[in-house]
């Protein structure tokens, strides 16, 4: 991917984590990625959309990894859990609520808008579940309850996500560490 590109996705990112997905226009994804308006056009005939598209798929490729290298270094999947949700929450606070994904601020700001954009977040999602599952399966969990545990703890990650920046506190994200944990320990 040229720097040009991925300094037009990598601002569109930003701008939909910090406003939402609506309230991005194609000026301001120019002047914030420092591209020549020529440029956008050309990497995303598609425009804003496409980049809003592949700009979420790109941050959730980003998002996965990290969570796969955060979820390696514990042995026990249910405190490699709890650890990188409260490392979320220090993140969040360090960032004074402006941070937790863009996907979760697209995915419930295009679910109904954009079929395009909502398969973006929803590829993005089994991505994220994906990682917990490789977690939980290398717990000794079965398949199926791998897969149901790891859409539990995305469905919890996400609405703690939901719920710290909507009221400048972390302590949804800290609450879900705290409870996610011995109930993951029963698995």
């Amino acid at each position: 991917m040229t720097d040009v590109r991925a300094n037009i996705l990598t601002a569109m990112a930003r701008l939909i984590e910090k406003q939402g997905y609506h309230a991005t226009g194609l000026n301001e994804i120019i002047r914030e990625s420092g591209a020549p308006k020529g440029s956008v056009y050309y990497y995303f005939p598609g425009g804003k959309e496409q980049i809003g598209a592949e700009a979420i798929l790109e941050s959730s490729r980003m998002i996965a990894g990290r969570l796969r290298s955060m979820l390696t270094g514990d042995a026990s999947p249910a405190r490699a859990v709890s650890n990188f949700l409260l490392g979320m929450a220090d993140n969040m606070e360090q960032a004074g609520f402006g941070a937790g994904s863009p996907l979760t601020t697209a995915s419930v700001e295009t679910a109904i808008t954009s079929e395009k954009l909502n398969l973006a977040c929803r590829e993005a999602l089994d991505g994220i579940q994906s990682a917990f599952s490789e977690k939980f399966l290398a717990g000794r969990c079965g398949e199926t309850e791998a897969g149901e545990l790891a859409l539990y703890v995305t469905t919890v990650v996400e609405g703690a996500i939901l719920m710290s920046r909507t009221y400048h506190r972390v302590e949804p994200l800290r609450l879900a560490a705290r409870h996610l944990q011995p109930y993951l320990e029963r698995f």
